[in-house]
């Protein structure tokens, strides 16, 4: 009876050292996992450094500017930062839209604003590209512009490099970017944005190539480019 009690008090001091070294093992696993799941959100959260937002400007019942053909600007701007976007992807550029339907994101103009301000700070992007089409009294103006806060350095970089791009489009008629202190989301928006405004609606060459899908390519190829170069020349 002694030799039996005394084998039982062994296999359970045994088993007990059997279950703690299953649980060193199992909390060592877990460590490796915890150490592997924080790594992947560094990697997750450096790579948002390269996060774009694309701003459609108008939409619903907001048309913006309408061209001398007819051309509705929301239209517009929507399918040029859409193609923007698919270009932006293929270089593995994240991309976030304010929009990609035909939608106001408020109400009224000044809700619409807000909203976009809102979803670009919230979001910290590394630069916000906002589409629009521009229009003059002068219907022999023509051409892409781009502009920029006043007070923005990083805004003013972008609008440099991507003025620099869209310029190539029509080198013979080549524009200068411009700071603004004014407009709603340059002044509002707490990161790099430029507002770029692709053609003149209210000149008839250019409403009629906007509206053709080998133009709104090329606007869209110029922009993706410019905010790429953007990117990988501010990157930390």
């Amino acid at each position: 009876m002694f030799f039996v009690k005394k084998r039982m008090k062994y296999a359970v001091i045994i088993l007990i050292m059997a279950g703690i070294i299953f649980l060193c093992q199992y909390a060592g696993r877990g460590l490796r996992d915890y150490i592997k799941a924080d790594r992947a959100a560094a990697t997750s959260v450096s790579g948002s450094e390269k996060l774009v937002v694309l701003d459609p400007g108008h939409g619903g019942i907001d048309a913006g500017k309408t061209g001398v053909n007819g051309a509705e600007e929301k239209e517009i701007n929507l399918k040029i930062a859409l193609i923007a976007k698919r270009m932006l992807i293929e270089e593995d550029i994240p991309v976030i839209m304010t929009r990609e339907s035909d939608d106001r994101l408020g109400d009224t103009q000044t809700k619409d604003l807000k909203e976009r301000v809102k979803i670009m700070n919230e979001s910290r992007p590394a630069l916000v590209v906002s589409i629009h089409q521009n229009s003059f009294q002068g219907s022999d103006v023509k051409g892409p512009q781009v502009f920029y806060y006043t007070d923005s350095a990083e805004g003013k970089t972008a609008a440099e490099i991507l003025q620099a791009g869209l310029n190539q489009i029509d080198p013979s008629n080549a524009r200068d970017m411009k700071s603004n202190g004014s407009y709603y989301i340059l002044k509002h928006a707490k990161v790099p944005v430029v507002i770029v405004e692709c053609g003149f609606l209210s000149n008839a060459e250019e409403a009629a190539k906007l509206v053709t899908d080998e133009y709104q390519e090329k606007i869209a190829s110029a922009v993706a480019a410019g905010i790429i170069q953007y990117i990988r020349e501010n990157s930390q």
